[in-house]
């Protein structure tokens, strides 16, 4: 398995990580399709399982480029976190037990989701940031649990949802929640990872492929997320697409095999 995949993992793994040090999210989205599709995972939850602990390694990669920059709210990044693993806990044991094929539907259904909430541009300077405080405080606490379970039961990092649930929760400048969210990416991905592991849902090698590729793919990505800083609802509408192509391929193909 290790030498057939070997090149469109380490390719898929650095199109992954290119994503996450681009715009802060859509690694998890893009990898259980493509752990599926092109590296030749059989099983969908060994996919989603495999790709979650790829993208949580990824993510904290990323999360130490943004961290030296300053982009990282510790307080709210560890708050959200320790919440939403709570919830990546829960949704991934019921995703578990739910028919691949159909939690891959469910999976495309979420992926168009999303992709139709990115075409809204993001307005620059973002939300007047609310006081730290208890309302404050349980605020990023419900919205991070119901993220966090929306992330395990598909196997998602959740970066698009985390960032809009920062900002809505503290109202913090979006950049910040671009950097922190990528702390909450990791820990619940690799919640969910550990739970899938739990059950044998994680092939090792694979995962150590793409893990090497999102690694290169991520210093990349940040280099050119560098260079661009015009153009974020541009790169916003490409990615957008793509989310939409992908889960449009991927409601095809899991509503072909649930209809036999």
């Amino acid at each position: 398995m290790m030498q057939v995949a070997f090149a469109p993992a380490l390719a898929s793994g650095g199109a992954v990580g290119f994503s996450l040090g681009l715009i802060g999210g859509g690694g998890s989205i893009l990898a259980t399709p493509l752990l599926l599709y092109v590296v030749g995972v059989a099983q969908p939850h060994i996919a989603i399982g495999t790709g979650a602990l790829a993208v949580a390694v990824n993510a904290f990669v990323a999360l130490a480029g943004h961290a030296r920059a300053g982009n990282v709210r510790w307080f709210y990044a560890g708050l959200f976190a320790a919440a939403g693993t709570l919830g990546a806990f829960a949704g991934s044991s019921i995703g578990k037990v739910i028919d691949g094929q159909r939690l891959l539907f469910f999976f495309g259904l979420a992926m168009v989701a999303v992709g139709l909430a990115m075409l809204r541009p993001v307005q620059p300077g973002g939300a007047c940031e609310r006081q730290a405080g208890l309302k404050t405080y349980l605020g990023v606490i419900g919205v991070a649990f119901i993220v966090g379970a929306a992330s395990g039961f598909f196997g998602i990092g959740g970066g698009f949802l985390i960032v809009p649930g920062l900002v809505l929760a503290t109202g913090i400048p979006m950049i910040h929640a671009v950097g922190s969210s990528l702390f909450a990416v990791g820990c619940f991905g690799l919640a969910t990872a550990m739970n899938y592991a739990w059950s044998g849902f994680v092939d090792w090698p694979v995962a150590g492929i793409f893990v090497a590729g999102g690694v290169v793919g991520g210093l990349f990505g940040m280099l050119l997320a560098n260079r661009l800083s015009r153009g974020k609802n541009l790169l916003r509408y490409v990615f957008s697409a793509i989310v939409l192509l992908v889960a449009a391929y991927v409601l095809y193909r899991s509503g072909r095999a649930m209809i036999g």
